[in-house]
C-alpha cells in the first residue's frame, strides 16, 4: 500500500515503517518458526496418541473451571466492595489488588507452604496427610490467581451502573433480590463476559502453577516445555504449542468483539461519574454473608503474603519452625538473578510502552497504511501462550543463528506484555480530544512532535499504568523466557522454580520475599515520582 505523504509527515514515514519491521520480524516471524517447525507426521503423532488427548481434555477442563471460579469470586467480591456497606470495606478493596501486582508465581509456591504435604493449614493446623497436587489443587491457586482481575473488571462495570435505576425499582417495591436478578446482574454482564475471555486466556497460557502445583495432571502449557527440554521433541513441542494457540485466538476475537459492541450498547445505561448508592440496603443474611466470603478470601490472600515471610525465616518449613536468618543471608548468592529480573523488565517496560504509545498513535490518531493489521499484530501476544511465544522467539533465533540471550528475553518481554499497555494508551489517547492534533499541525508541528509534545504529556497517566504492568509482569515472567535463559543470564523466576523443585523452600521463599519487595519498592517509586510531576505541573 502506497503512502500518503499528502496527509502524514517524512517523520511519521519513518516511524511506520520500523513500527512494521518490528512486527514483522519480533512477531510474525517467530510464529512463522513455530508453524514451519511442525511437520506432517508430528500433526499425525499429537492428533492420533492417547496421552496428548488426555493434556488437551485436562487443559480444557482445567480453563472452564478455573475461569468460571475465578469471575465468580471475582464478582462476588467486587459486589460486596461496591454494592454493600461491609465493614472494613476499604481494606477489602485492596486487598485484591495487592495480590495483582504481586510477582505471579509467589502465589504458586505460597500455595505450596499452605497446603503441600507439610503446608501450615493442612498439615499442622488441621492434621492432614493429604496432598493437593492435581487438579483441585491447581484449581484452587489459579481461581486464587486471577480473581483480581475479574474482581478489576466487575467493579468498574458496578460503579458505572446508575444507582437511580436501582432506587426506581426499590421504591417499587421490588426486594433486593428481584433487583439484583432483573437489574443489577443483567447489567453486569458486560463485565461478566469481558473477564471471563480475559482470564480465559490467561489460564490457559499459565505455566508456574501448573508446573508447581498440577504433578501429574497434564496440561499443554507444561507440556510444551517438556517435549522441548526434556525430550527434545521440536516438532511436537511446535504442535501442542499450535494446538493450544487456536482456542487463545478464537477467545481473543471474541473479546475484542465483545468490547467494541457492548461499548455503545452500554453508553446509555453505565458510564463513569455515577455515584454509588451509599445506603445500605442488603438484607442482614446478605450481608453476613458477603461478609463472611471477602474476610474469607482476604484472609487466604494475606496468608499467602505471610507464608512466604513466614518460610524465609524458618530452618525448614513444616519440620523445623526455629527462626533463622540463613535463607535471607543466602540470597547474596542470587544477586545476579535478582538484578538481571529487575533491569531486564525496567527495560522491556520502557521499550513496550515506548512501542505501543507510538503504535497506538499511529492506528488512532493518523491516516496510514496497514492501521488495522498494526492493531490486531499489536494485540496478539495476548493470545499467545507464553510457552509458545517463548518457543517461537528461541527458535527464530537459531534461524538466524542470533544466541545474544539477553537481547531474546528483552525482546520476549516486550512483545509478550505489550498489548496490555496498548489497550490502556489506546483508551487514554481516545479521550484526548482530536482538536488538539489539527491545531498544532496548523502551527507547523510534524505529527511525531504532536505526539511527542502534547499527546504523550497528556496521556501520561495511562502511560505509566502501562508501564507499571509491564514491569510487574516481567519480573515475574516464566514461560515467555525458559526458554531464552542461559548460564549467563540466570533469572529470579526461573531460580525459584528450580528452588521449589529441590525442595528447598526456605531459599525459594527468601528469594520470592526479596524480589517481591523490590517490585514494591520500584512500584512505590515510581508512584511517587508520578505525584511529584502532576504536582509540578500543576503549579
Amino acid at each position: 500500500m502506497r503512502f500518503d505523504s499528502s496527509k502524514n509527515s517524512k517523520s511519521l514515514a519513518l516511524v511506520w515503517v520500523l513500527i512494521v519491521l518490528l512486527f514483522a520480524v519480533c512477531i510474525i516471524y517467530p510464529l512463522f518458526c513455530v508453524v514451519s517447525s511442525a511437520k506432517l507426521q508430528d500433526f499425525k503423532t499429537v492428533m492420533t496418541q492417547p496421552v496428548w488427548h488426555a493434556a488437551m481434555k485436562n487443559t480444557l477442563l482445567e480453563c472452564l473451571c478455573s475461569t468460571t471460579l475465578s469471575v465468580i469470586v471475582g464478582y462476588i467480591f467486587a459486589y460486596a466492595v461496591v454494592k454493600t456497606n461491609l465493614p472494613f470495606k476499604k481494606l477489602f478493596s485492596v486487598v485484591p489488588v495487592l495480590h495483582l501486582i504481586t510477582p505471579p508465581f509467589v502465589g504458586g509456591l505460597a500455595f505450596i507452604l499452605l497446603f503441600g504435604r507439610q503446608g501450615f493449614i493442612t498439615h499442622r493446623l488441621l492434621g492432614l496427610n493429604i496432598s493437593l497436587y492435581g487438579f483441585w489443587g491447581l484449581l484452587i491457586a489459579q481461581t486464587l490467581c486471577f480473581f483480581p482481575m475479574a474482581y478489576l473488571i466487575c467493579a468498574q462495570v458496578l460503579k458505572g451502573i446508575n444507582p437511580d435505576l436501582e432506587k426506581a425499582a426499590r421504591s417499587l417495591g421490588a426486594s433486593e433480590a428481584k433487583i439484583f436478578f432483573t437489574i443489577t446482574l443483567p447489567l453486569s454482564w458486560p463485565g461478566i463476559l469481558s473477564s471471563f475471555l480475559f482470564i480465559a486466556v490467561s489460564v490457559l497460557s499459565d505455566f508456574g502453577n501448573p508446573l508447581i502445583i498440577g504433578g501429574r495432571f497434564r496440561v499443554l502449557a507444561v507440556e510444551i516445555y517438556t517435549q522441548l527440554t526434556g525430550w527434545l521433541n521440536v516438532g511436537t513441542s511446535a504442535v501442542l504449542g499450535i494446538v493450544l494457540v487456536i482456542p487463545s485466538v478464537i477467545l481473543f476475537l471474541l473479546q475484542n468483539r465483545l468490547n467494541k459492541k457492548l461499548e455503545s450498547k452500554t453508553a446509555t445505561i453505565s458510564g463513569k461519574g455515577f455515584r454509588s448508592d451509599d445506603e445500605n440496603h442488603s438484607s442482614v443474611i446478605a450481608k453476613i454473608f458477603l461478609f463472611i466470603f471477602v474476610a474469607f478470601i482476604s484472609l487466604i490472600i494475606l496468608a499467602q503474603i505471610a507464608a512466604i515471610v513466614a518460610g524465609s525465616f524458618q530452618k525448614i518449613w513444616g519440620v523445623n519452625t526455629e527462626f533463622t536468618w540463613k535463607h535471607i543471608l543466602s540470597m547474596k548468592d542470587y544477586t545476579r538473578h535478582l538484578t538481571d529480573s529487575v533491569m531486564f523488565a525496567l527495560i522491556a517496560a520502557t521499550l513496550s510502552t515506548i512501542i505501543a504509545s507510538v503504535s497506538s498513535y499511529i492506528v488512532h490518531r493518523t491516516d496510514v497504511p496497514l492501521k488495522k493489521t498494526i492493531d490486531v499484530v499489536a494485540q496478539l501476544s495476548s493470545a499467545i501462550p507464553g510457552s509458545l511465544h517463548g518457543l517461537a522467539i528461541a527458535l527464530a533465533a537459531q534461524k538466524i543463528h542470533f544466541n545474544y540471550s539477553p537481547a531474546l528475553i528483552v525482546i520476549a518481554m516486550t512483545v509478550a506484555f505489550m498489548p496490555f499497555a496498548y489497550r490502556v494508551i489506546s483508551n487514554t489517547y481516545a479521550q484526548i480530544n482530536t482538536t488538539l492534533d489539527n491545531g498544532a499541525r496548523s502551527l507547523g508541528a510534524n505529527q511525531i512532535t504532536v505526539l511527542a509534545t502534547v499527546i504523550v504529556p497528556m496521556a501520561k497517566g495511562g502511560l505509566f499504568s502501562g508501564f507499571i504492568y509491564d514491569f510487574i509482569r516481567g519480573v515475574g515472567t516464566l514461560s515467555a523466557v525458559i526458554f531464552l535463559v542461559s548460564f549467563n543470564t540466570p533469572l529470579a523466576s526461573i531460580q525459584l522454580i528450580n528452588l521449589a523443585e529441590q525442595g528447598s523452600w526456605g531459599k525459594a521463599a527468601a528469594l520470592a520475599l526479596v524480589l517481591t519487595l523490590i517490585t514494591f519498592l520500584i512500584l512505590g517509586a515510581g508512584l511517587l515520582i508520578n505525584k511529584l510531576i502532576v504536582k509540578g505541573r500543576e503549579k
